[in-house]
């Protein structure tokens, strides 16, 4: 009988000995690089909001995050790269408007962004601002309806790629305004831009952290941005539903990681997204980018998800674009 008792004794020591030596076994999360997953070129709106975000979790977590551009398809290619990742929190990918749009358009995906991706935070809203080289005679929205309404299809404008965010809100202008030109796609808004400088094409939109620095240097002329009010750091610039009513879009950036990422993962990326966002020297550093924070946890991105969805879906319809493949 005593030696069953200390056999006993002896069986749960072992086991009280072992569950703190199991709780040390559990790596605290991020204990190696997380991979941050952009489909967009480098200089874009989401290469610059995810380079700052970057910036703050390596100083929050001591552990590096690399941005990963993988540009095509609208956002699409990025999608399918971060699929192939392990689900084990440490690929993340910057969710975008302009992805959106992209799984409405195009055919045979190897994905399904509603089914595939989980929510981790809400990041924030931007205007898309309306650029024109400046030697094209317009100094106005309206001047350059007039101007497109003497030339039908003469004017060129770029975007970041078909059925990108660019295209869109292009297409919606287009349709408001009653007006046609052509549209030249690029792989990147970067290299839009380079061409609008150099009068290759004339006018693009452009998210405003990609297209602000070039309006400073005075090397694009900023004729209207697409949000319903005017963007605060560009206060002189109207919003283009002063001239064409009813025209009001914008774009905005978000963060998912793949579908099977553990639930106390997520929680904490997600809770610290948010904070880092909602910090004043990450908000102000936003702002100068002209980011509306509306900075949200992963209900949020949901809800948000949703609404937009349905937003998107109405916007594909109405602007009937297609693509075979």
């Amino acid at each position: 009988m005593h030696s069953e008792k200390l056999n006993v004794a002896i069986t749960v020591s072992a086991l009280l000995a072992a569950v703190p030596a199991a709780h040390a076994a559990q790596p605290v999360y991020p204990d190696k690089p997380i991979r941050l997953i952009i489909g967009s070129a480098p200089g874009s709106g989401p290469d610059i909001i995810a380079r700052l975000l970057a910036d703050h979790l390596n100083r929050a977590w001591g552990q590096q995050v690399i941005v990963d551009s993988r540009p095509g398809m609208a956002g699409a290619v990025s999608a399918e790269q971060a699929l192939r990742a392990n689900p084990d929190g440490y690929t993340w990918m910057i969710l975008t408007s302009q992805l959106f749009i992209a799984t409405q358009v195009f055919p045979n995906l190897k994905f399904d962004l509603d089914k595939d991706f989980v929510s981790v935070a809400m990041i924030g809203l931007v205007p898309y601002i309306q650029l024109v080289n400046p030697k094209l005679p317009v100094k106005s929205v309206t001047e350059l309806i007039a101007l497109a309404k003497k030339s039908p299809g003469k004017l060129r404008y770029g975007s970041a790629g078909t059925a990108g965010g660019e295209h869109f809100t292009m297409l919606m202008f287009t349709q408001a305004a009653g007006i046609d030109m052509l549209h030249v796609p690029y792989k990147g808004i970067a290299q839009a831009l380079i061409d609008v400088i150099a009068d290759e094409i004339q006018l693009t939109f452009a998210v405003y952290p990609a297209g602000k620095p070039h309006v400073d240097t005075g090397r694009l002329r900023a004729i209207g941005v697409t949000t319903a009010k005017r963007a605060p750091g560009l206060p002189d610039v109207p919003a283009i539903g002063e001239s064409v009513p009813g025209y009001s879009t914008f774009g905005w950036y978000s963060i998912v990681a793949p579908k099977g990422t553990p639930e106390g993962v997520l929680a904490k990326a997600s809770a610290e997204v948010v904070k880092g966002i909602r910090e004043p020297e990450f908000v102000e550093k936003l702002k100068v980018q002209g980011i509306e924070i509306t900075a949200g946890e992963r209900k949020e991105l949901d809800a948000f998800r949703a609404a937009e969805r349905k937003r998107f879906t109405e916007l594909v319809k109405a602007t009937g674009v297609t693509i075979t493949q």
